[in-house]
């Protein structure tokens, strides 16, 4: 469930990435919407949006949508305007991520190309190439998105629209190291309400919850219109909900409605939180306004996962159905939680496999691989992918729930209660599907031994540890002392054991880079 909240969070940042793109361009056309020399006039849509744009901040949808009219009835009058070609590929981009609409990405690509066409890249196009790094970004292509946003950022290193879609970008392919230099940089370019929602995300993904959370206010307090306000308070909403405060969590989605009152994300968090309060029949009645709103592909699984956690197997069903029948843009993640606890294992094994083998090393995607391999039957395999997700720094109820029935199934009792218990510690209520299995599993393992060893507190003799590597204080930190009652962990272990690659066997993930991470907060 997490992993779907993560594929969400990183489908509103793409959002605003886009957003950036139009920042580049609405300056050059910003004058001829607003009338040339005439006499001032209050704002249309479609010079709101612009001015939006011109900000990096968040359009009203229907502000984008008059956008786009505007700027295809300007190309069929002006079909030579390079600038606006690369403005309307980012608008449909943009539309297309934040509806889940793949249909809007062909048409952003051939608007992209034919900005190129009219302006090459060697000219000076920097705008359609950060363009297309955007439209890689919503396709999942992130080694596209890597290239595009590079050659972007070097053709003008002063630009700052570039660095929102290259930390997406090295998100993407697991770098995270990468994704907090363009943050630095970012920051060095540019301020405001979009970079300190930028950096709020960033101390998030590492763990600093805290600092998330404050410099999530300061977004928030930054904010001018009401879509940047209502996306700052959307925010502050996930982080509620993701330290376990659905009641906060609630309050502050409130707040987004109140500013923009069918937003999506807003919506969709509030019917989260009404289902952990146990308001059950109000949570189901936003999902439907949702997905009505904005149906992505995440929020129709978390639905219908409500749905059969009630008892509702043809609302489920449903759910379900429209997810593997639909079309959806960078939907791995969701489309592999899918059908490992509602399809087929096996191939949401080959689906997020494949993923990996195109460098999509998020630890969105690591958790989900994890847990499909484990569904599948393969726990051992399935191991390094889930620490890889729970290591990396962002603290997330599902991806240690993941971990822990994979350490169960090893019988690594020790570790696997430690990883449940820490699952509900975090968020005792964040899935109403999976969090009563948590309780379950950590109930079925009872209270440790205090006079027993556990074999998971000996040197594991497993594949993780085939390449046994020089102790060191820091590895000696990562053999897990026989505990006599379960302890929170309070900061990603150093991991210096990897499996060996062997023939027919997906090798392990690689070594993650060793930079100092701070300590977790393991409050709740």
């Amino acid at each position: 469930m997490s992993a779907m909240k993560s594929q969400n969070v990183s489908r509103v940042v793409l959002a605003s990435g886009v957003a950036a793109v139009l920042a580049a361009t609405a300056l050059l056309y910003l004058p001829e919407l607003l009338g040339g020399d005439g006499p001032p006039r209050p704002p249309g849509p479609a010079e709101r949006a612009a001015s939006a744009a011109h900000a990096g901040a968040p359009a009203a949808l229907p502000d984008l949508v008059a956008l786009i009219g505007d700027r295809e009835a300007w190309l069929s009058e002006h079909p030579g305007d390079a600038a606006s070609w690369a403005v309307l590929g980012a608008a449909y981009t943009e539309r297309g991520t934040r509806l889940g609409d793949a249909r809007d990405l062909p048409r952003a690509e051939r608007a992209l190309n034919r900005s190129l066409a009219e302006l090459p890249a060697g000219r000076g196009n920097v705008d359609a190439q950060l363009g297309l790094a955007a439209l890689a970004g919503a396709r999942g292509d992130w080694k596209a998105a890597k290239e595009w946003g590079e050659r972007a950022g070097k053709a003008a290193p002063k630009r700052w629209n570039a660095y929102p879609l290259l930390i997406d970008a090295y998100n993407g392919l697991g770098d995270y190291a990468a994704a907090r230099k363009a943050m630095e940089r970012l920051e060095e370019l540019h301020g405001g309400a979009v970079v300190r929602g930028r950096a709020a995300q960033v101390y998030r993904d590492r763990g600093w919850r805290e600092d998330a959370d404050a410099t999530a206010l300061d977004a928030a307090a930054l904010a001018a219109t009401d879509p940047e306000k209502a996306e700052a308070y959307a925010r502050l909403g996930r982080f509620s909900w993701e330290r376990g405060e659905p009641a906060e969590a609630l309050e502050r989605y409130g707040t987004a409605l109140r500013f923009v009152p069918d937003h999506g994300p807003a919506l969709a968090g509030r019917a989260r939180a009404l289902a952990a309060l146990g308001r059950t029949d109000e949570a189901q009645r936003d999902w439907r306004v949702a997905l009505a709103r904005q149906p992505l592909p995440e929020y129709v699984l978390e639905s219908g996962e409500l749905a059969e956690s009630l008892g509702l197997d043809g609302d489920a069903q449903a759910a379900y159905r429209r997810l593997r029948e639909g079309s959806w843009a960078a939907a791995d993640v969701v489309l592999g939680l899918l059908d490992a606890d509602h399809g087929d294992p096996g191939a949401a094994v080959a689906r997020l496999k494949g993923a990996w083998a195109k460098g999509h090393r998020s630890v969105a995607v690591a958790d989900a691989l994890g847990w499909a391999l484990h569904r599948a039957g393969e726990p051992e395999e399935a191991l390094p992918y889930a620490r890889r997700a729970t290591d990396e720094g962002l603290r997330s109820a599902s991806f240690m729930y993941h971990l822990g029935e994979i350490e169960r199934a090893l019988g690594r009792t020790g570790q696997a209660r430690r990883h449940l218990e820490e699952a509900l510690r975090i968020h005792p209520a964040f899935s109403p599907l999976h969090a009563p299995r948590a309780r379950a599993a950590s109930a079925e393992l009872g209270e440790p031994d205090p006079d027993a060893v556990p074999k998971d507190a000996l040197p594991a003799k497993d594949a993780l540890r085939a390449e046994a590597a020089p102790r060191t204080e820091a590895s000696a930190r990562t053999e897990p002392a026989a505990r006599t009652e379960p302890a929170p962990r309070t900061e990603p272990a150093a991991r210096t054991e990897a499996a060996q690659d062997s023939p027919g066997r997906t090798a392990s993930p690689e070594a993650k880079d060793s930079a100092e991470r701070p300590a977790k907060d393991t409050t709740s």
